[in-house]
């Protein structure tokens, strides 16, 4: 059982004390019936909220799919540039939500957000070896001798020693585009990685995280809510 002000403040219709003056204005009704009461306890599973006749939904977790643009940061606050959690619909907004992972400002691509920590620390973790796909643009050819290191781990100038990765060339015509899976999220370490091999990465993009794909339906810069499915193909069928 929770209270009902909790309940609506979980699910992002405002502040505890927006919660209770919409509460006792009148405008919440709990299985069809006016509750004013801010402290009134429901159960989560079982029953129905509506807000001025709109169902609340029930989930307390939410995942959102961003294709994030480039220029914008993977942070919640930022005193220089916009976030992803500016740029995030109202209607997606709940109370702790940030983005599981980061992509550089630069990068485009699948960013997932969430306010479901353990989702996130799950997906992240690189023992759990969720790969993640990018798309890479060079200013040189990848080469048999760049697929090789890739494969072996890439150690960086300080030392760094990176899990083997995978490293395919996208379009035998232009080999200086490549598809690049890791299961890590070290900072910069896919420009980094090239970097070691003597290439500059032009432009990145990710576009998948496990069986999750970002797909061409979602441009630049829009979001949706992933279903449980969604949620589900992320962890199936990972690379070991």
């Amino acid at each position: 059982m929770e209270r009902l002000d909790k309940y609506l403040t979980e699910r992002g219709k405002g502040s505890r004390k927006e919660v209770q003056k919409l509460i006792r204005s009148g405008a919440v009704c709990v299985n069809g019936t006016i509750c004013k009461k801010p402290e009134a306890k429901l159960n989560e599973q079982s029953d129905t909220v509506t807000v001025s006749g709109e169902k609340v939904d029930g989930d307390k977790f939410i995942y959102i799919m961003m294709n994030k643009p480039a220029g914008v940061v993977s942070a919640t606050k930022d005193n220089h540039d916009k976030t992803v959690i500016d740029i995030l619909p109202d209607e997606f907004k709940r109370p702790n939500m940030f983005p599981a992972g980061r992509l550089d400002k630069d990068t485009e691509g699948l960013l997932i957000i969430t306010n479901d920590g353990e989702f996130a620390h799950k997906m992240l973790s690189p023992s759990k070896k969720v790969y993640k796909q990018y798309e890479a643009e060079l200013d040189g050819e990848v080469t048999g001798d760049t697929i090789y290191a890739f494969k072996n781990g890439i150690t960086f100038s300080d030392g760094t020693k990176c899990m083997p990765a995978e490293l395919i060339i996208h379009d035998k015509s232009r080999k200086n585009t490549a598809i690049v899976k890791i299961c890590e999220g070290k900072f910069h370490q896919v420009k980094k990685m090239f970097a070691a091999c003597g290439l500059k990465v032009v432009h990145l993009k990710r576009i998948s995280i496990g069986n999750l794909y970002l797909g061409s339906n979602l441009t630049i810069g829009c979001c949706k809510k992933l279903t449980k499915l969604d949620i589900e193909s992320i962890f199936i069928g990972n690379i070991h």
